[in-house]
């Protein structure tokens, strides 16, 4: 930083040496002037020196205000306007007044897009809400009319659109989650049952079965929010499971005593390079672009849910030897750790 300064100051540097030098010269050639050349030399070393330590004592003064701004870097976004240094210096009051004009303007537009957003969610929210009333009178009609032919079709089809709906109302609810879930203890064939229910369906379409095993583990989760992760990876199994195969949906306990379910599908398996992106939000990969079935939201969505309740995912896969993934669920010291 210091040399930052003298740079900026080479100006004023130079026009005081140009000056010395001029001077220098003056007292050189005035032949009236009878000054000794080591007199000279004195008088231009003791003048250097008091510029040198000029420049360094108005270097702390002039870079004060700089310094202090600087440690600000680590503060809190929110609080950093209200810590700005006392200024000595014109220039200095005059950057504070810049950057607390600028913080006032970017907070007026942050709540102003915060409040766009909650408008936006609350109406997304609503619609959904809405939509789900004709579809809860839709499975009861299909409920009820379940001998008719090409109903399991149609269950099909609306347990589709049920779930994009579904989605969407969860999508809306993301920004707010901190405040909408509540971890505790849950048996996990209380989150494993009701999911595999939801989507019979399209296993009955698929001639699909699903095999459960070792699910009377406790795990630390917030049930919705945990079925909602385990919807995203077993309608991924369901959708690209072959027809008649087998789901394999177990639990079990490591050594560092954190649960895992592992949910185990014989699909067509992920490409060895895809397999590091299948996370990534819109990414479809070429399994997904075969079977034109693929958004990019369900397991992006699914890892933004479980970062965010300390759940770990991770997926294994072989091309034609099925995809398995695994929901690792947190210890309680780990998400003690989290919400920190």
């Amino acid at each position: 930083m210091f040399w930052a300064y003298v740079n900026d100051m080479k100006s004023w540097i130079l026009f005081f040496i140009v000056a010395l030098a001029a001077a220098d010269l003056l007292l050189w050639l005035d032949t009236g002037l009878a000054v000794e050349f080591s007199s000279l030399l004195y008088m231009n070393a003791l003048l250097l020196i008091t510029l040198a330590v000029f420049i360094i004592w108005r270097f702390q003064k002039e870079t004060a205000h700089a310094r202090q701004l600087a440690r600000l870097e680590g503060e809190p976004a929110a609080d950093w306007q209200e810590l700005l240094p006392e200024a000595k210096f014109k220039r200095d009051k005059q950057m504070n007044e810049v950057l607390q004009g600028a913080a006032a303007t970017m907070a007026a537009q942050l709540n102003e897009l915060r409040q766009q957003n909650l408008i936006q969610g609350d109406y997304t929210a609503a619609w959904v809400h809405e939509a789900k009333a004709p579809l809860t009178a839709i499975r009861l009609l299909i409920d009820s009319n379940r001998s008719a032919p090409g109903m399991q079709r149609l269950e099909s089809e609306w347990l589709r659109l049920f779930l994009l709906v579904d989605q969407q109302l969860y999508i809306s609810r993301l920004s707010s989650l901190e405040a909408d879930y509540a971890v505790d203890h849950v048996a996990l064939k209380h989150i494993v049952v009701p999911e595999v229910r939801e989507l019979m369906a399209w296993c009955r379409e698929k001639d699909l079965e699903i095999e459960l095993d070792g699910l009377d583990i406790n795990v630390l989760s917030d049930k919705k929010w945990g079925r909602f992760v385990l919807r995203q990876i077993l309608s991924n199994a369901v959708k690209y499971s072959p027809r008649g195969g087998t789901i394999h949906i177990s639990a079990r306990t490591d050594s560092t005593g954190h649960s895992i379910l592992r949910v185990q599908d014989e699909g067509p398996g992920i490409p060895e390079h895809d397999l590091p992106r299948i996370f990534d939000k819109g990414f479809t990969g070429g399994t997904g672009r075969l079977h034109n079935a693929a958004t990019g939201l369900g397991l992006y969505l699914a890892k933004t849910v479980s970062d965010k309740i300390g759940i770990t995912l991770s997926a294994d896969s072989r091309t034609g030897q099925g995809t398995k993934v695994e929901i690792a669920f947190p210890l309680e010291n780990d998400f003690d750790h989290i919400r920190k």
